[in-house]
């Protein structure tokens, strides 16, 4: 098969690989019809992420074709199409049986506190990715869903990470009806973690980032009041100035550690790798933003460690904060519901198809932010 494959930081390309094989007799095999490159994904392609290999292939939102099953799985045949969740889950441990699929205690043996994810590094599992065209999918009776009849492949692959992640972002804030929202990036996570806050009762919703098309998208998409944070010298103290010098009662974290390898990028005296911590520049200005007694979400991927956190200012104020990786499938009924009904549409974000064979071109876009490129979808070669 064709499959992107990783070289070192900022260089991926096509190259033949084996199509995977059944390991385990709960297995099956997808042959993948619609990947996307995510923005998390740029922490590997920029190498900021621990462990990621030479070879790897990346992509954990992917949709397909049942190619093969092993001889336990019951609930999947070949030809059924599916949307498979980015968590790699047992679901029978202790945290599945709770619903946490992103940490899940049986399918990382490489490091205890992060759950295990498709083409995410071996910090992540080791597990090969979805940009490609066939990819092994472990656990199959309990992660991929048959997509529904009436759902379109665009809404179904954005419904395997990124809305689902940018909808928990917001369940993760804990909005009651009249909150105001501030929510740092206007990336696809941040863009549905806004449009998801109304759909909780939000009364104002702001997006803060630097790029005025992501910004226009959120106005547009998201209906939310928007700041180019490069056009005020103080993007916090104009925060609490729109809010009566109050301040927001949920803020939402969607950018992370230097995601884009710019956004902020050199904000900080020091630029750290992922092990040792990273910029927290946003979950400072969230901490800084919110209200005494407020609430922050982080969605936004950091290291083992941060650097320079506010602790004492997010201790004294009494914040509420809540993160963890979207267990994706979880959000699903609700998700599926509000796509049916025509509240949402997640498919609105694609801004790009590209060939898997031109992949290292869709990285570059989407890291150099290119072309108003928001969420690039890849198209293997073998549909």
């Amino acid at each position: 098969m064709r499959a992107m494959v990783y070289r070192g930081p900022y260089k991926v390309r096509v190259e033949e690989k084996d199509v995977p094989p059944i390991e385990h007799p709960n297995d099956a095999i997808v042959r993948v019809t619609l990947a996307a490159i995510c923005g998390s994904d740029l922490h590997l392609y920029h190498g900021l992420m621990p462990d990621t290999r030479v070879g790897m292939t990346f992509g954990h939102e992917f949709i397909g074709v049942v190619h093969e099953v092993g001889s336990s799985v019951q609930n999947l045949q070949p030809g059924d199409r599916v949307m498979v969740p980015f968590n790699i889950y047992c679901g029978s441990c202790w945290f599945c049986k709770r619903g946490l699929f992103g940490n899940c205690n049986n399918t990382n043996a490489n490091n205890y506190a992060v759950g295990a994810y498709y083409g995410y590094s071996h910090t992540a599992g080791g597990y090969d990715g979805a940009q490609a065209e066939y990819v092994r999918v472990p656990f199959a009776d309990v992660g991929p869903s048959r997509i529904p009849d009436w759902m379109d492949d665009e809404d179904a692959v954005t419904l395997t990470d990124a809305c689902p992640t940018g909808y928990f972002g917001a369940q993760c804030g804990d909005i009651v009806e009249g909150d105001v929202v501030i929510v740092f990036g206007a990336g696809p996570v941040g863009l549905y973690a806004a449009r998801s806050a109304w759909l909780m009762g939000a009364g104002r919703v702001i997006v803060i980032d630097h790029l005025d098309y992501r910004l226009e998208k959120a106005r547009e998409f998201a209906f939310a009041e928007t700041y180019n944070f490069t056009q005020y010298g103080d993007i916090v103290l104009e925060m609490k100035k729109t809010t009566d010098f109050f301040g927001a009662d949920v803020a939402i974290d969607a950018v992370g550690c230097e995601a884009d390898g710019a956004f902020f990028q050199h904000v900080t005296a020091a630029k750290l790798k992922l092990q040792g911590g990273g910029s927290p520049v946003a979950l400072n200005w969230a901490i800084d933003s919110v209200r005494k007694g407020g609430t922050i979400s982080v969605m936004g991927g950091y290291g083992p460690l941060f650097s320079n956190v506010k602790t004492g200012d997010l201790m004294n104020k009494g914040i509420t904060l809540h993160t963890n990786q979207c267990p994706v499938k979880r959000q699903w009924p609700r998700l599926f519901d509000h796509v049916r009904n025509g509240y949402l549409k997640p498919g609105e974000l694609v801004t790009h198809r590209v060939p898997l064979e031109h992949i290292a071109e869709g990285y570059h876009i989407f890291s150099a932010k290119l072309d108003g490129c928001i969420k690039p979808l890849v198209v293997p070669t073998a549909v």
